[in-house]
């Protein structure tokens, strides 16, 4: 068994694994469909109450006009961009370098839609007013990520915000968000989505990320866009006979965790704190501004994998199922804070943290000796 499987393994067996919201298995549904009329017709191809109030619900938490249910992200995305460079007759859209849509499928706008990707910024940081005024090509559509998830989740400031979508719309570049985690950055801003959604013309918001259910996305905006997108999720195969498993599993922890997100944003700010104790350990934000962040191991991924492994036997606490190198000296994993932090014994957490330390501070003073 190699070292990853291993640490995946231990993780898997600790008495308190502390990140996320539990495991992903058939309970997640099960669970929703105890609490469920079973006399609830299914939607059919995209229509009936259970999708339409589904939509309608969110789009006005949203504070948007109208939006469409999508069996994945990846799918609302690419359409979402191509609807707006359709619109202005230019195939061009900027986004992050580390972007969903640049780096995680497979080149999907550019071999489906054949639209040419413009990269601001560099990709250490987040998109800011500067990058996009100092664009030296025209482009149809502007996509900012809530938080920028690849470089640990920063987040510009609001009034930066602000200012890039009075700039787009001052010189005609729709605003697009990609908001998957929309709901975990809410108390970092201290605003209703609606007012952060404002900002921009579409936006998607993603129901497995933090608020836990199976799959399945919202694409919103006003009337004719979402008319336009219901077009391109038919030619896209998304229009599946019945999406409702998706849509209740939504709609349910929706429900049950949206008031959740300042707490597990609190828990986050604690559990960082925690790793920014230890030697050679750093987070990234240093402060979390969601309730997500890297975390950095300055040891190689193979040193800090038995390390990881040991403190997990020897306290029950699990931090992450896995840590992906970075160079020869330093590894990563990413932090999740959701409702399996809380039930944990406090004192159990600060002695696993205690153990880690030393543990790490005894292989520092090896190697400097």
């Amino acid at each position: 068994m190699n070292p990853q499987n291993q640490l995946l393994n231990a993780y898997k067996q600790t008495a308190y694994p502390l990140v996320g919201h539990g495991k992903r298995n058939l309970h997640i549904l099960k669970h929703v469909l105890n609490e469920m009329d079973e006399n609830l017709e299914s939607d059919t191809y995209g229509t009936g109450e259970v999708i339409e109030n589904f939509q309608k619900k969110i789009a006005s938490f949203l504070g948007k006009e109208s939006a469409v249910f999508f069996p994945s992200g990846t799918m609302a995305q690419q359409i979402a961009v191509r609807i707006w460079c359709d619109q202005k007759g230019l195939k061009k859209v900027a986004y992050h370098p580390l972007c969903h849509l640049e780096i995680h499928e497979e080149d999907g706008l550019k071999k489906l839609h054949q639209i040419e990707p413009v990269l601001l910024a560099d990709k250490t940081r987040v998109i800011r007013l500067g990058d996009v005024v100092q664009l030296k090509e025209d482009i149809a559509c502007l996509l900012l990520e809530l938080p920028q998830r690849e470089i640990g989740g920063e987040l510009p400031e609001y009034r930066e915000l602000q200012a890039i979508s009075a700039y787009c719309r001052e010189n005609g570049i729709k605003l697009h968000l990609d908001g998957a985690r929309l709901f975990e950055v809410l108390p970092y801003y201290q605003k209703p989505a609606s007012d952060i959604c404002d900002l921009f013309d579409s936006v998607y918001v993603s129901f497995y990320k933090g608020i836990g259910g199976i799959a399945g996305a919202i694409l919103a905006g006003d009337e004719a866009f979402t008319k336009e997108s219901k077009v391109w999720k038919r030619r896209h195969g998304g229009d599946l006979i019945s999406l409702y498993p998706y849509i209740v599993s939504a709609d349910y922890y929706f429900n049950q965790r949206l008031d959740n997100f300042e707490q597990y944003y609190v828990q986050a700010k604690e559990l960082a704190s925690f790793y920014n104790q230890c030697h050679a350990v750093e987070t990234k934000p240093f402060v979390p501004v969601s309730n997500m962040f890297y975390v950095y191991f300055h040891l190689p991924k193979e040193v800090i994998e038995p390390v990881l492994i040991s403190m997990y036997e020897e306290t029950g606490i699990g931090l992450t199922s896995y840590v992906r190198k970075v160079d020869e000296t330093t590894c990563y994993c990413e932090v999740n804070v959701g409702d399996r932090y809380a039930p944990v014994p406090k004192e159990r957490i600060q002695r696993a943290f205690q153990i880690l330390n030393e543990k790490m501070s005894e292989i520092i003073g090896k190697k400097s000796s």
